[in-house]
C-alpha cells in the first residue's frame, strides 16, 4: 500500500534549518575556541600547525557531524518538552561525533605534531554546552514567552475531531463576534483530510501531531470534538494531550450531536475519570427494570454519595413507590428537590431517620413495607473512623443489623447491602465494621425468607471525601497536592458505574452472596495527583508541587477485592462476580456481637480486640508505624 505524505509544514522545515545553521556554526566555534581556551585565550601563541588541521578537516567535520545529530533524532525532537532522554542523546551525539572528529584530524595533521590532547576534551564539552543551550533554552523561554504572551489575549485552540461536531464547534468559534477564542489547527485521524481547510484552519496531521501541533501553534486549550468515541479511545488521545499542559476539553456525549446540541457553551473540562480508559458499563437493563419496577424500594443512606445515584437510577426504572431515608437532612432534602423536577410523576417518601433508632426503623417498616431495600447508610471515612470507633461500630454493624432485622421481620423481598473493599483483610476499624456487617446479613439470610446480599467495590470517583474533590481543592489553593505514599495503589469506578452494577447485582441475588464488581485495572494515586495537575494547566513540582505525608491510621498501599477463602464465581455479566459465603459458628458469633454491642455503648477502650476476635483477617492499626515507608 502506497504511502499518504503528510501535509508540508514549512514552520517545521524554518526552525530545523535554524538548529542545522546554529549546528554548524556550534561545530565552528568549538574548534577553534577549544585551541583558544588552551593557550589561555592569546591567539597569538597558538602555533600554526595547530590550527592547521581543524580548518582542513572544518568541512568534513561539519557534514559528519550534521549526519550524526540526524541520526540521534537531534532535529525531530520537540524541544519545548526535552527531558532526560533528549540530553542522553545530546551527549552520546557529541561523544560520537568528537571520536570521528579526533580520529579525522589525524590524518589532516603535520608530520608527527598534532592538535594537544586537552584539545580533543574541551572541544566535546564546548560542543555539548552549545548544542544544550539551543535545545533545552528554548524549552525555558517558550514557556515563559507562552505563559506571558497570553495573559489578556485570545485564547489558541486546537480542536480533536475534524467530523460534525468538530466542524460545529469551530464555526461557533470563528463566527462569534464575543469568543475569546482563535482555533489554530485541527487534528484528525483520517489521512484523507489531512492538509485540508475547516473554516479556514488546517488539519495539520493525527493525534501523533498533538504535541508538536501544541508547541507550533502556542495552543492555550484543547477540544476534544468526538462524541461517539469508546472510553478506551478518548483516554489514549488524552493521554497525549496531557503532556502538552494545555487546558483540556470535551464534548460530553454522542447524545448531543443527536440533539444538536453542539456549542461551545456544552463543552465541559475533561476529568480524571476520562483518563481511567474505561470503557462504557454494558447493563442488562431488562433485569434490572424486572425486579424494580412496581415495587416499593427504600434506599438508606439516600443523602449520600451512593445513596443518591442509587435513587436517580432507580427512579428512571418505574418503581411503585421510592422511599429515601438519611440522617442528614440538607443532603436528602437536594435529592428530593432533584427527583421532583426530574420525575414529577415519581411516588416519593422522603424520611429523616438514623438507621441506629430501633423503634424509628421498626415503624418505618411497619408502615411502608418496602419490598426491596438498599442498605447504603453507613461511615466510610477511615481516619475519622479510626479515631472513633465506636460510632463506626454503632452505625455500620449494629445499623445494619437493626435495618435487617426490619427488614426480615416485615417480609422484605431482598435487602442489598453496600460494602467496600476495605472488608478484605481490614486493616481498619471502618473495613472491619463492613465485613462483621457481610458476616450478618450472611447468617440472617439462613434464618428469614428475606434475600440478604451484599455488593463489595472500591473507590468512587467524585464521591464526598474521596481523593479526587480533596486534589482539586489543593490544587485551587495552588498546592502543594499531598499524597500519603509514592507506591499507594487504588481501584476506582465511576458513581453511575458502580451503581448500575449494584443494581445488576441486585436482580442476579438468591440470597447470602457477596457479589464482587470487577473494579478494573489498580490506578496510583500519585498518577492520579500528576493527572489532575495537568489537566488543571499546570506543570508538575514546577506550578504545583506533590508532598508525600505518610500512610495515615488504618490505611493500606493497595485493597484487596476478594478473600482468598471466599472463592469466585462468574454472573451473566463479566464485571460482576460472586464470592463463597464462609462459614462460622453462628452461636459463637452472636455472643461475641452482645458483646460488642455493650463495649461500644458503654464507650470501651477494647473494642479493636473484639473486634479481632469476630474477625481473625483484621489487623490492628498501629498509628506509630502508619507513617513509616
Amino acid at each position: 500500500m502506497k504511502r499518504e505524505k503528510r501535509p508540508f509544514n514549512f514552520m517545521i522545515l524554518t526552525r530545523r534549518a535554524a538548529l542545522v545553521i546554529y549546528d554548524i556554526i556550534s561545530v565552528i566555534c568549538a574548534s577553534f575556541l577549544a585551541l583558544l581556551l588552551r593557550f589561555d585565550l592569546r591567539f597569538e601563541e597558538i602555533p600554526a600547525h595547530f590550527l592547521t588541521p581543524p580548518i582542513n578537516y572544518l568541512f568534513i567535520n561539519i557534514i559528519l557531524t550534521l549526519i550524526i545529530f540526524y541520526l540521534f533524532r537531534l532535529y525531530h525532537s520537540l524541544w519545548a518538552y526535552a527531558s532526560e532522554t533528549e540530553l542522553q542523546n545530546i551527549v552520546i551525539a557529541v561523544v560520537v561525533s568528537s571520536i570521528i572528529n579526533a580520529i579525522g584530524l589525524q590524518f589532516f595533521r603535520i608530520e608527527e605534531l598534532a592538535v594537544p590532547n586537552s584539545y580533543y576534551f574541551i572541544y566535546t564539552f564546548l560542543l555539548i554546552a552549545f548544542i544544550f543551550v539551543s535545545r533545552f533554552s528554548y524549552r525555558f523561554f517558550r514557556g515563559r514567552k507562552h505563559k506571558s504572551a497570553n495573559k489578556g489575549n485570545s485564547i489558541s485552540v486546537m480542536i480533536i475531531g475534524a467530523g460534525e461536531a468538530g466542524n460545529q464547534i469551530i464555526k461557533e468559534i470563528v463566527n462569534s463576534s464575543f469568543s475569546t477564542m482563535t482555533v489554530r489547527c485541527v487534528i484528525d485521524d483520517d489521512k484523507a483530510k489531512w492538509g485540508r481547510f475547516i473554516y479556514g484552519v488546517r488539519i495539520a496531521g493525527g493525534r501523533e501531531s498533538i504535541i508538536e501541533c501544541a508547541d507550533i501553534y502556542s495552543i492555550d486549550e484543547i477540544i476534544v470534538a468526538m462524541p461517539s468515541i469508546s472510553g478506551t479511545e478518548l483516554s489514549a488521545i488524552l493521554e497525549i494531550c496531557k503532556e502538552t499542559n494545555c487546558k483540556l476539553r470535551a464534548l460530553p456525549g454522542i447524545y448531543q450531536l443527536v440533539n444538536d446540541e453542539v456549542s461551545v457553551s456544552r463543552l465541559r473540562d475533561v476529568e480524571v475519570e476520562d483518563l481511567l480508559g474505561r470503557d462504557s458499563v454494558q447493563i442488562d437493563l431488562l433485569s434490572i427494570i424486572g425486579y424494580v419496577k412496581g415495587k416499593k424500594v427504600l434506599v438508606t443512606g439516600a443523602g449520600g454519595t451512593i445513596g443518591s445515584e442509587l435513587c436517580r437510577q432507580i427512579a428512571t426504572h418505574e418503581p411503585a413507590q421510592l422511599i429515601m431515608l438519611d440522617i442528614y437532612e440538607n443532603g436528602i432534602y437536594d435529592v428530593q428537590q432533584e427527583l421532583l423536577v426530574s420525575h414529577p410523576s415519581l411516588s416519593l417518601v422522603v424520611l429523616v431517620a438514623s438507621v441506629r433508632n430501633t423503634n424509628r426503623i421498626n415503624a418505618i417498616f411497619a408502615e411502608h413495607r418496602p419490598e426491596i431495600v438498599y442498605h447504603a447508610a453507613a461511615h466510610k471515612h477511615v481516619p475519622l473512623m479510626e479515631d472513633s470507633p465506636n460510632e463506626a461500630i454503632k452505625n455500620n454493624v449494629f445499623g445494619t443489623y437493626k435495618t435487617a432485622l426490619a427488614a426480615a421481620t416485615n417480609k422484605t423481598k431482598r435487602f442489598v447491602m453496600i460494602s467496600t473493599d476495605k472488608a478484605v483483610n481490614p486493616t481498619n476499624v471502618m473495613g472491619a465494621s463492613k465485613r462483621i456487617s457481610e458476616m450478618i446479613i450472611q447468617t440472617l439470610d439462613r434464618h428469614h425468607e428475606t434475600e440478604f446480599v451484599a455488593v463489595r467495590f472500591g473507590n468512587v470517583l467524585g464521591s464526598s471525601g474521596s481523593v479526587i474533590p480533596f486534589f482539586k481543592k489543593q490544587i485551587a489553593a495552588g498546592g502543594p497536592v499531598t499524597v500519603t505514599h509514592p507506591e499507594i495503589i487504588r481501584y476506582f469506578m465511576t458513581i453511575p458505574e458502580a451503581v448500575s452494577l449494584v443494581l445488576e447485582a441486585g436482580a442476579y441475588a438468591k440470597g447470602g452472596e457477596i457479589f464482587v464488581l470487577d473494579m478494573g485495572k489498580p490506578v496510583r494515586i500519585l498518577d492520579l495527583a500528576k493527572n489532575l495537575i495537568r489537566l488543571s494547566g499546570y506543570t508538575v513540582d514546577e506550578d504545583i508541587k506533590i508532598e508525600f505525608t505518610g500512610l495515615r491510621p488504618g490505611e493500606k498501599l493497595f485493597e484487596e477485592m476478594l478473600m482468598e477463602e471466599e472463592g469466585l464465581r462468574e454472573t451473566a455479566n463479566k464485571m460482576i462476580f460472586i464470592g463463597k459465603p464462609i462459614d462460622l459458628d453462628e452461636e459463637r458469633f452472636f455472643l461475641k456481637l452482645n458483646e460488642l454491642k455493650d463495649v461500644s455503648q458503654n464507650e470501651g477502650g477494647n473494642i479493636r480486640e473484639i473486634i479481632q476476635d469476630i474477625v481473625p483477617t483484621y489487623t490492628i492499626n498501629n498509628s506509630d508505624t502508619a507513617k513509616e515507608y
